[in-house]
């Protein structure tokens, strides 16, 4: 069945000799595997068709669709949105592999979930028209979690504590997982801010880097088989 999707891809792997698989989450099925044969060809129309799969890249896509199949096929790909900035920008390349390794990560199911779509579609067309976006990351994750069932319950937000176990503020310290001080305050600044404020947070370096650590941390809790990014080690030397 032939049908027409929009998808985002997340990551691509060499598959034998010339292929290659494709993750990517689509507008209405979720997370879905393609095959992309002759993609590590060395022809001029292999090489024109391996840019299409970048890390995030925007599709347009019309597929070979069968049920019982692991992988799909693509007949026709088409560019969604074309990005200005996302790979040329040193800063925004470092941005778009943690979080691309990071969605690969997370979203694993094959079911619709539109407005999911829409968030990851529209945050990084704003990343890449913005020039203030070093905390962009870190608020994406904050989003992140309330698509993944998992947002920070602000209710008591004037607590001394927030539990990363629970997800909650709290008025006393529940030991290893309570987060205060910094962190804590730089939380609650996240959690009122919009990407388009993103650049009213003001961190150092080593506040962006311990405030990510937390958020990875707390992924980690409430997401089974979650692993930190590899690319965090470069992510961390891009904005130190």
């Amino acid at each position: 069945m032939i049908i027409k999707s929009n998808l985002i891809v997340l990551s691509k792997i060499k598959y034998k000799d010339y292929d290659l698989i494709v993750r990517a989450y689509t507008k209405h099925r979720g997370s879905v595997s393609y095959l992309i044969k002759g993609g590590f060809k060395s022809s001029k129309t292999n090489r024109a068709k391996s840019v299409y799969f970048q890390p995030l890249m925007q599709l347009s896509v019309e597929e070979n669709y069968k049920s019982n199949q692991s992988l799909q096929y693509l007949k026709d790909i088409k560019t969604n949105y074309l990005y200005k900035t996302l790979y040329t920008n040193v800063y925004k390349s470092a941005v778009v592999m943690f979080l691309s390794e990071l969605l690969t990560n997370v979203l694993k199911e094959e079911e619709q979930n539109e407005d999911l779509f829409h968030f990851i579609e529209t945050a990084f067309q704003y990343l890449d028209s913005e020039e203030q976006f070093a905390n962009f990351h870190i608020i994406f994750l904050l989003r992140l979690s309330r698509y993944l069932g998992f947002q920070p319950n602000e209710s008591k937000a004037d607590s001394h504590f927030f539990n990363l176990r629970t997800g909650s503020f709290e008025t006393t310290s529940k030991g290893h997982y309570s987060v205060s001080g910094k962190n804590l305050t730089l939380l609650k600044q996240l959690l009122g801010t919009n990407f388009d404020e993103v650049y009213l947070v003001k961190m150092s370096a080593k506040e962006r880097h311990d405030v990510l650590s937390m958020l990875l941390l707390y992924f980690e809790l409430h997401l089974e088989g979650f692993k930190k990014p590899k690319s965090l080690t470069i992510l961390s030397e891009v904005f130190r």
